[in-house]
């Protein structure tokens, strides 16, 4: 019973209540759309989406343990992995265990909606297993792709998929709800570096806080914030949101402080801890108050 609770830090338990966040909003925008689902459909989408955020976390807890940078890093409450591993190092093979049993999981259910809707969900969830498994070894060397494959998996891969996998066909308002989480969740990975810089240098990362500074990154931040809400904006603007989603702009009452905060003490890690609590909020309130505006209608 133990060894299984010593599980919970590679899977990041925590930090898991993002993907619901996400998932309300392809709910939100199926019921928008089409009116009625499947409520197992639901349950079984949230199933795959849950199973592929563990995935993705003891992989990156499983890999950063072999490069030997959890031990070099700077760890704070939301950066800087669980310690798990290093703490029990016996742990690793079954963190792998989790690792691929849950992408298994999330391929499962890739697979039956592939069977109850067509192949045309076939290339999101392909690209997504790939993001699960590439992200720390391969697309953390690369600034842009370390940039943008958080916030992609979270955002159009994760809530079209959804939508998808409720109504069998594609729509736009599920494609800009989707930028929402693509913005906020690319901004929590990339705050997050932060405190990692000289520990992710010295294992080969190559992200935009190592190649243009912290502070230059943190202008990069404030446009993604700015962005989530012009997202928000522009989508009820076209039609594509109901006014109710203008509800995700209460979270601007955050991001205002927490970009001032990222630009000033960029270089200042302790200064930066109460920036990256204000970022997880405003990465999970966000997501759910435009779902709830979906779903008011």
């Amino acid at each position: 019973m133990t060894r299984f609770r010593l599980l919970f830090g590679p899977m990041r338990v925590p930090f898991l209540i993002l993907t619901p966040a996400c998932v309300l909003l392809g709910l939100g925008t199926a019921l928008w759309t089409a009116g009625e689902i499947q409520w197992m459909h639901f349950v079984l989408a949230l199933v795959g989406a849950v199973a592929a955020h563990v995935s993705v976390n003891a992989f990156n807890e499983v890999f950063d343990f072999r490069s030997g940078l959890d031990v070099a890093t700077q760890r704070t409450p939301f950066s800087g992995g669980s310690g798990t591993l290093q703490a029990h190092s016996d742990m690793l093979h079954p963190a792998q265990v989790t690792a691929w049993t849950a992408l298994g999981i999330t391929a499962l259910v890739g697979l039956y909606f592939v069977a109850l809707r067509g192949a045309a969900i076939l290339p999101l969830g392909l690209l997504g297993l790939f993001l699960l498994y590439a992200y720390t070894p391969w697309l953390t060397r690369n600034p842009w792709l370390c940039l943008v494959a958080p916030g992609l998996g979270f955002g159009p891969l994760m809530v079209i998929s959804v939508h998808f996998a409720l109504t069998g066909i594609y729509g736009w308002p599920a494609l800009v709800a989707s930028l929402i989480p693509f913005f906020l969740v690319s901004n929590l990975l990339l705050l997050n570096q932060f405190p990692d810089v000289e520990a992710d240098r010295g294992v080969g990362r190559r992200h935009f806080p190592i190649l243009l500074g912290r502070r230059t990154s943190s202008r990069i931040y404030a446009l993604f914030l700015f962005l989530t809400y012009l997202t928000i904006v522009m989508g009820i603007i076209f039609g594509l949101l109901p006014t109710a989603c203008l509800l995700g702009l209460l979270t601007a009452a955050l991001a205002v402080p927490a970009g001032l905060r990222a630009f000033h003490h960029a270089d200042e890690i302790p200064e930066l801890i109460p920036a990256l609590g204000m970022n997880v909020l405003i990465d999970l309130l966000t997501p759910v108050l435009v779902g709830v505006g979906l779903l008011v209608k």
